[in-house]
């Protein structure tokens, strides 16, 4: 009876939280929240709090079972800086997630100045690797999340790092130029690369662990697979000295005791949660409920602690901050086409001279260098055409009926803008020129070729990219101020917004078939002397 009367203190709990967070959220769906799907009674008398479902609004229902739900008012810098600034650990790491398929768009600017962090590490072996600040030290890691997106197998992205930390350091600016980058971990909750890693490096620093980053970059997936759960035994025959078989016969007690603490904690937080922005602690558990996820943005709609190790550390997941907001320009039932969920397998599209590429009517790639033929490689999870220009423009500005499929809204025509003029000015002859540079064929060196072949990736946010290349001889090339002239492409996107480039990474040549073995089958025997040979044997056996 008194464990029933805990159950209901935390269903009545559970319901007037759940209304909080959605009055100061904003939203009108959390409404008659039901949080057990059966009655008390149905779960009998002998049941432990981690046997009893969790509690859920009709929010998280809506979004696990049917897909639907608002986004919330995704908060800015200042209020995730004051919740960390709460935090009830004098040690704090910081993880800051970004999206592999629109590498490094959803990188936060700034983000270890605006939140008061700790220095990174430069590249002198005498810097310093750890101070503290008012009795605190915060240190700052980047974790690139959906990294199977980027090369079919773990060894190829392994591979990729050198290139991945050149694209982050160009993209943190002058901050970026003397670090060391080697907090950069790439992982895949997906394919399970590197999460057991990063699991030890939370378990080892202990503390706070804080997941930062934007919407719908996969914080919440990856807070799942990388959050130590099922150790606690661990930490208890640690502290206590005693066996594994003794800390068993103690979990009764503690779990009884993290019910009841449960209890006030939520009447704590009632009390002060005008106070505080940060919530209280969820009661530690051997396997607790992992945060929701959800392909929708702003899943996540306040701070959730899960602790680990019988008080060693929590890791905490942040609602993302704001990211570009390219859905706002799609039919709504379209919108979750744009999240690439696994690696696509581009097609060669080839844009000659008076031609566009169109990308599902939202974005339009058109090449400004006369005599030049682009080979685009979109990894994109939209449909990709080649038409001529003019076709092309009057599709993307919605001048023009066709059968291609676009997914843009009906007004979103009258808001195409041009995103900037892109240079291919990477010279990447050397990947692409075959058996002629190869070690293992002619090797030979770029500078004899006759041509360059130049590069780039254009990024589209929250969607992928395209792999742009073009073959240039070196006779007929101009230059300028600054060297050779590169061809160029002009790029049109809603507001003229959500496009980027970065060096390019190559991703055509991994995972492409080998061209040496398609059409390859085992040599026709000889049959000159078969018979002959036959007889012989037949002779020799009757003899």
């Amino acid at each position: 009876m008194a464990l029933r009367g805990v159950l209901r203190t935390l269903e009545a709990t559970a319901i007037k939280e759940s209304h909080a967070i959605a009055s100061s959220v904003g939203l009108e769906t959390i409404q008659n929240t039901a949080p057990l799907a059966q009655p008390l009674e149905y779960y009998g008398e002998n049941v432990t709090s981690e046997e009893l479902p969790m509690p859920i609004c009709n929010r998280c229902h809506s979004l696990l079972h049917h897909n639907e739900g608002r986004s919330i008012i995704h908060p800015g810098l200042q209020s995730i800086q004051t919740i960390i600034d709460e935090s009830p650990y004098s040690y704090n790491h910081i993880y800051h997630v970004l999206d592999a398929a629109d590498f490094p768009l959803s990188l936060v600017p700034q983000l270890q100045r605006r939140l008061d962090l700790m220095p990174q590490r430069s590249q002198n072996r005498r810097s310093k690797t750890r101070s503290f600040s008012h009795g605190r030290r915060a240190e700052l890691s980047f974790i690139i999340t959906r990294s199977d997106l980027l090369a079919p197998q773990k060894e190829q992205v392994d591979s990729l790092m050198p290139y991945l930390q050149e694209v982050l350091r160009d993209a943190l600016g002058a901050s970026g130029k003397d670090v060391r980058l080697g907090n950069v971990r790439c992982v895949s909750a997906k394919r399970g690369w590197w999460t057991k890693q990063v699991k030890e490096e939370i378990w080892e620093r202990g503390g706070g662990g804080w997941m930062v980053g934007k919407v719908n970059v996969g914080k919440s997936n990856l807070f799942e697979c990388i959050f130590p759960k099922g150790r606690r035994d661990e930490t208890l025959t640690k502290l206590e000295g005693s066996s594994i078989q003794h800390c068993r016969q103690d979990m009764g007690s503690l779990r009884s005791q993290a019910t009841i603490g449960a209890v006030k904690v939520a009447v704590d937080r009632s009390v002060n949660a005008e106070d505080s922005l940060l919530p209280p602690a969820q009661p530690e558990m051997r396997f607790p409920i992992m945060p929701t996820v959800s392909n929708l943005p702003g899943t996540t709609a306040s701070p959730i602690r899960i602790p680990f190790g019988n008080g060693k550390g929590e890791l905490i997941d942040l609602p993302g901050l704001a990211r570009g907001s390219l859905e706002d320009h799609v039919i709504e039932s379209h919108r979750s086409h744009l999240v690439m969920r696994q690696r696509v397998k581009p097609e060669q599209f080839v844009i000659k001279p008076g031609q566009s590429l169109l990308i599902a009517g939202l974005i339009r790639i058109t090449c400004t260098t006369p005599e030049v033929t682009i080979l685009a490689y979109p990894f994109v999870p939209l449909s990709v055409h080649v038409t001529s220009t003019e076709k092309a423009i009057a599709i993307h500005t919605q001048t023009q009926t066709s059968g291609i499929p676009i997914i843009a809204r009906p007004e979103a025509g009258q808001k195409m803008r041009l995103a900037g003029s892109f240079e291919l000015r990477w010279d990447v002859t050397r990947q692409r020129a075959g058996p002629l540079t190869s070690s293992s064929a002619a090797a030979l060196n770029t500078r004899v070729l006759p041509f360059v072949v130049y590069s780039t990736d254009v990024l589209i946010e929250g969607c992928g990219w395209v792999e742009l290349a073009a073959q240039v001889r070196k006779k007929g090339m101009k230059s300028t101020g600054s060297g050779k002239e590169c061809p160029a492409v002009d790029i049109w996107s809603p507001n003229g917004d959500y496009i980027a480039a970065r060096r390019p990474m190559n991703g055509w040549l991994m995972g492409r078939p080998n061209p040496t073995s398609v059409g390859r089958t085992r040599p026709r025997r000889s049959m000159r002397g078969v018979k002959k040979s036959l007889k012989q044997k037949m002779r020799d056996s009757s003899s």
